[in-house]
């Protein structure tokens, strides 16, 4: 068990969050300190303004630190998928000794990340096992200790611009935070939400933020493709801004009050069917407007990111691949209505609305759609039980082993009657079942020690 010091971050495109935490004894993480902080210097998931952006992180950060004196010893951030690019690729190596140790499964995946065509000016972010291959046994989940003459792996590839990361880098350097490992932001979010069957059936998550919405498919214990939209929830804002000609902080108000995709019909309790608002320029006049008209807005701009994450899912062929569905998190599945609309959109896709898994503190309330990313991270970087994977630095993340596998039995003394009654035990079951022709081998210079040498091979057995 990883009893690590760990700083996790995630940029966001509305705020920052950062999370200091560490595993007890036993296993579970435990929040030593949390902080947030208004996203700024960013922009659609890449920094625009370094200076800015670092100042953004270090409040979030600071904030956190505030909380514990305990040393960070390694640190997690998310990247958006704005700049990333997927590939599937292939390795193989032989087994020399029959059998299979992490030096095997090490070697495979980088003979497959060596044999993947990656753009000069990407960088690996994740190497990820889609499944691995045992001589003629196809499909295995975890090939350690498993005999075999040769391993096979497929994996997919996630690489980043090089002068995106770069950016990321230099505005953490600002902060005084050696970087661990980058994080793509919708595999995060997919290991804080998705349960054991939709990893095993498959599953999308969308993860639909203020101005991107990240999708990764997923199944097993890898990605098998991943996308990005450069809109979200701040469009939604902005639409009902500019046709409505009222103030974008009015307009937010009416998006998180009214915000509705259902029909008026469908709402019974719904008395009010108009809203005054107040005009852009001169906010002290104001005008009514209906609530269908806002709520006509809304339902164009959310229906139009559903549809474009569904255009690109078949486009890439996955979509007949999700049998466990889809899932949707990010601030935009509050949305009244969301899973209605894209049960609608994709043609009765089992669809679910999904909180991350809740991490118990007394800092942060993580049962929350907007909190899926850095859950995810959290995980990444202190759960054990998670699969093989090279990470950004293309360091094999290996299984964590039981503690009882680790701990090798301390060899007890015993008696000495005892032990003669055990090595003559052994010497009786060496005499039945082999021919004395069978017995070491006596070197030239060791010749003529004759019962001594025996007795010093019995007792290397013990």
């Amino acid at each position: 068990m990883s009893n690590k010091t760990l700083l996790a971050i995630d940029v966001g495109s509305t705020s920052i969050t950062a999370v200091i935490a560490k595993n007890n004894l036993d296993g579970k993480i435990n929040i030593l300190g949390t902080g947030t902080s208004k996203s700024e210097g960013i922009n659609k998931g890449s920094i625009t303004n370094i200076e800015v952006a670092s100042k953004a992180i270090k409040n979030a950060v600071n904030i956190a630190r505030g909380s514990t004196s305990e040393v960070i010893d390694s640190s997690v951030i998310s990247i958006s998928g704005a700049y990333t690019k997927g590939l599937r690729s292939l390795g193989s190596v032989n087994v020399p000794n029959g059998l299979i140790t992490e030096t095997e499964i090490n070697q495979v995946m980088q003979m497959a990340l060596y044999n993947a065509t990656i753009i000069p000016e990407y960088e690996v972010v994740h190497v990820l096992p889609i499944f691995f291959k045992v001589d003629d046994s196809k499909d295995v989940e975890n090939p350690l200790n498993m005999n075999g003459s040769r391993l096979e792996v497929a994996v997919y590839i996630v690489t980043a611009k090089r002068t995106a990361l770069t950016n990321v880098k230099s505005a953490l350097k600002q902060v005084g935070i050696e970087l661990t490992n980058f994080v793509l932001d919708g595999y995060a979010s997919a290991i804080s939400l998705l349960d054991e069957q939709q990893n095993k059936f498959g599953a999308t998550v969308i993860n639909i933020g203020g101005t991107t919405t990240e999708f990764v498919s997923y199944k097993g214990s890898s990605i098998v493709y991943n996308g990005f939209i450069p809109v979200g929830s701040n469009h939604i804002t902005n639409d009902l801004s500019v046709m409505l000609h009222t103030p974008p902080n009015a307009a937010e108000t009416l998006k998180i009050k009214y915000g509705n995709l259902l029909k008026s019909n469908e709402n019974e309790d719904l008395t009010i069917k108009k809203v005054k608002i107040p005009r852009i320029g001169d906010e002290q006049s104001t005008s009514e407007v209906s609530l269908d008209h806002i709520q006509t807005i809304i339902h164009a701009r959310v229906e139009e990111i559903l549809v474009l994450v569904k255009n690109k899912l078949k486009q890439s062929g996955i979509q007949e691949n999700i049998g466990a569905g889809i899932v949707i998190t990010g601030g935009m599945s509050q949305l009244s209505g969301i899973k209605e609309l894209a049960t609608k959109v994709f043609e009765n896709t089992p669809i679910k609305i999904s909180n991350p898994i809740n991490i118990k503190n007394g800092y942060m309330n993580f049962d929350d759609p907007t909190m899926s990313t850095i859950v995810g991270l959290l995980f990444y970087g202190l759960d054990d039980n998670r699969t093989y994977e090279l990470d950004s630095n293309k360091k094999l993340m290996k299984r964590a082993v039981k503690k009882e596998e680790l701990t090798i039995p301390p060899v007890q003394k015993e008696e000495p009657v005892v032990k003669e009654e055990k090595l003559k035990e052994k010497i009786n079951e060496t005499l039945e079942k082999e021919d004395s022709t069978k017995l070491p081998t006596l070197s030239k210079k060791d010749k003529g020690k004759g019962m001594s040498r025996f007795w010093s091979k019995v007792s290397e057995w013990f």
